[in-house]
């Protein structure tokens, strides 16, 4: 991806690679005009397999992904491409039940766009994404022995002379990054899911199974205890170096 200034100081993305995977070509056709209009470049698969062939070969900067397609379904396609990395992923489906949003978010989605939608606020959402997952200012955040890169977009559990990279969907290191600008500050669910997940369709109480995976995460790499429910609040990034 490539950003350009714009007055004020602010940012704007240009030129970022969208896979479109979606086997219905009268949608797919509809979202690669709106993407192209707003200057995205845009690659079409009508099939899951097809899809992640695409992203290993392209390795597009967002995926816009269909639950249900031929040889490889959604949910199949997003657990693949959540144990290759963490591109960004927008879900596109007829599906609109509560359980079918959090079976997204639990599986590594970062947002979830329900049909019929409108092709506008799609555009509106993969730019809303890409620009949290190309956010950066050159800092590095140290908590305990986990250290993060904004730049770089990295975190990592540091144990001596030991570095463990930490596999986290851009989700889980929003959450990450934003708790640990403050550690040891209470946050509430609804501040987390407006500074770290995408609008509009976030539920407060998926916040709680992004953090339970974070501290799973955490934890398998040694850095037990840092992810603390607070009471009647919500939820602290605990130093407990």
């Amino acid at each position: 991806m490539r950003y350009h200034s714009l007055n004020g100081g602010k940012w704007q993305l240009t030129n970022a690679l969208i896979l479109v995977a979606e086997d219905e070509p009268e949608i797919a056709e509809v979202i690669v005009a709106y993407l192209e209009r707003e200057g995205f470049r845009t690659v079409c698969a009508a099939d899951g397999r097809t899809a992640l062939d695409l992203h290993l070969a392209l390795k597009p900067d967002l995926v816009m992904l269909d639950v249900q397609m031929p040889r490889l379904n959604g949910w199949e396609v997003l657990a693949e491409l959540r144990r290759r990395g963490d591109t960004p992923v927008i879900m596109l489906t007829a599906l609109d039940q509560d359980i079918d949003k959090l079976q997204a978010l639990r599986i590594g989605a970062d947002d979830y766009v329900v049909k019929p939608f409108n092709a506008v606020e799609v555009a509106a959402r993969a730019r809303a994404v890409l620009r949290r997952a190309g956010s950066g200012g050159g800092a590095i955040l140290r908590v305990g022995s986990v250290e993060i890169d904004l730049e770089m977009h990295l975190a990592s559990v540091i144990t001596g002379d030991d570095r463990a990279p930490l596999p986290l969907t851009l989700t889980e290191f929003r959450l990450l990054a934003h708790m640990a600008r403050a550690p040891k500050r209470a946050f509430s669910r609804g501040e987390l899911v407006d500074a770290c997940l995408p609008g509009g369709e976030a539920l407060e109480r998926t916040v709680d199974t992004h953090l339970s995976k974070l501290r799973r995460k955490l934890e398998d790499s040694g850095a037990p205890a840092m992810v603390n429910n607070v009471r009647g609040v919500g939820f602290r990034l605990a130093d407990v170096s």
